[in-house]
């Protein structure tokens, strides 16, 4: 009984709206990093390191200890290298990504948040009522009463 309780709060876990749609935008996520990745490593890359001089970025790195060879010419120690192109490249790619990832969510808050509308004008205020036989009395009563003082 307690496998059956298990699997189906699993169950209802796993088809919940949140979990699925996540897990779509991962492998939609996924495969939008390897065509970034193709677009730099094959397209922006070899065309920056053409720019500055044919410079491979992947080849660029600071050798700290080099490489021991023995007497036939074999390695017997590989060389130690801070491989900082490999970096400058990963960071090309996480830019782009960032950048495209940006752009999209601007273009879908644009597309998703309505326009406010303007607030209409204020009506113009109604004329005043013409006032009543009763109001009209009172009111030549009152300037006859302050033309006596």
């Amino acid at each position: 009984m307690a496998k059956s309780t298990f699997l189906q709060d699993f169950k209802a876990f796993a088809m919940k709206g949140n979990v699925v749609d996540m897990a779509v935008g991962v492998i939609i996520g996924g495969a939008f990093g390897k065509i970034v990745t193709a677009l730099v490593n094959d397209i922006i890359m070899p065309s920056v390191g053409l720019l500055i001089g044919g410079i491979n970025f992947k080849d660029l790195k600071v050798i700290l200890s080099p490489e021991v060879l023995n007497a036939a010419g074999e390695v017997e120690k590989e060389a130690v290298t801070l491989n900082y192109g490999n970096f400058l490249q990963q960071t090309f790619d996480f830019i782009i990504i960032a950048f495209s990832i940006f752009l999209v969510i601007r273009l879908i808050t644009k597309m998703t948040t309505k326009k406010e509308e303007e607030p209409a004008p204020a009506p113009a205020p109604a004329p005043a009522p013409e006032p009543s036989a009763e109001e009209k009395l009172l009111t030549e009563i009152r300037d006859l009463l302050k033309e006596k003082k």
